[in-house]
């Protein structure tokens, strides 16, 4: 069974009052999530993420096409999918004078927990996402990354089945973002939760999903997993030389190089199959006379697979 589906989601914001402008933010979104799959979301500023999201939170309404979360429609079944679910934000703001505990109990009470069931899942969530040291200190003195850890608990106050997470990593230092995606994969492998995550960061997606897909202006440019999307857009391994000259000519036209570039001072060769290129490519260099100093082969990342799909 599917968690997540949407069928041709659009969505357009209109702003100004003499002069009218629309801004179409999604454009026929389609997308499956399976359950206990934690699917990312990628894309400029502005391509739509956030926009899905929300309308998959319940929290927008789609000018058209349809949605279901847990095979309930997120329109006309809202409150149901409410109960199961909830959203993160990596630009949450709480009620500036409440304490991490408090900020929980309230909207612990908002999911319908109360008395003991209640303070003893605070409790759980503040030692889960670290904050039993700032008990005491109000949500306007927490850094950035305390607060992105609050955002996260309370995200987690209703267990829910499908957790949507909007930048969660956004702005933090590298071992606070290392700890919250620790817990993501935690959440996924203990609970089975299926995660829907938005995020700039590329090593982020990599790690953490099993699907993704590209968004940019308000449509899906690629999805799959992240070597099929590498073979999808035929950027292949890449084959590393640093070579003496370091541009021979001819080495781009060979069989099976589907693309040479330099980079600092090596010559990046993006190829089909480097196991079976490899062997050609230095043959062929060694009949040239050129000298091979340094080779390397690699996956691409999803960095080059996001500058690809922009181009």
């Amino acid at each position: 069974m599917l968690a997540v589906e949407a069928r041709g989601l659009t969505k357009t914001f209109r702003t100004g009052w003499l002069h009218r402008r629309r801004t179409e933010a999604l454009r026929g979104v389609s997308l499956e999530v399976p359950r206990g799959a934690i699917f990312g979301l990628l894309g400029p500023n502005g391509a739509g993420k956030t926009t899905l999201l929300s309308i998959l939170a319940t929290l927008l309404l789609p000018d058209a096409g349809s949605a279901t979360v847990l095979g309930l429609d997120v329109v006309r079944e809202s409150l149901a999918v409410r109960r199961r679910l909830n959203m993160a934000s990596g630009n949450a703001s709480f009620v500036w004078s409440l304490r991490p505990a408090e900020v929980l109990m309230f909207y612990g009470r908002l999911y319908g927990l109360s008395g003991g069931a209640l303070r003893r899942r605070v409790e759980e969530l503040v030692e889960l996402c670290e904050l039993t040291s700032h008990r005491k200190t109000e949500y306007n003195e927490l850094s950035t990354g305390l607060k992105q850890r609050l955002a996260f608990a309370k995200a987690l106050l209703n267990e829910p089945e499908v957790l949507f997470l909007d930048e969660p990593t956004l702005g933090l230092d590298p071992d606070v973002s290392i700890r919250i995606r620790a817990q993501i994969a935690r959440l996924r492998r203990e609970r089975g939760t299926t995660i829907i995550l938005t995020t700039h960061y590329m090593r982020e997606a990599e790690e953490l999903c099993d699907d993704i897909a590209f968004i940019k202006a308000g449509r899906i440019l690629a999805q799959g997993a992240p070597d099929a999307l590498k073979r999808q857009i035929r950027l292949g391994e890449v084959i590393a030389l640093r070579l003496d000259p370091l541009e021979p000519a001819g080495l781009a036209s060979l069989p099976g190089v589907l693309e040479c570039r330099l980079r600092e001072e090596h010559l990046e060769c993006a190829v089909d199959a480097a196991d079976k290129r490899l062997p050609e490519i230095l043959r062929w260099l060694h009949e040239q006379g050129v000298v091979v100093r340094h080779c390397e082969v690699r996956e691409p990342d999803l960095e080059e697979v996001f500058v690809e799909l922009n181009r």
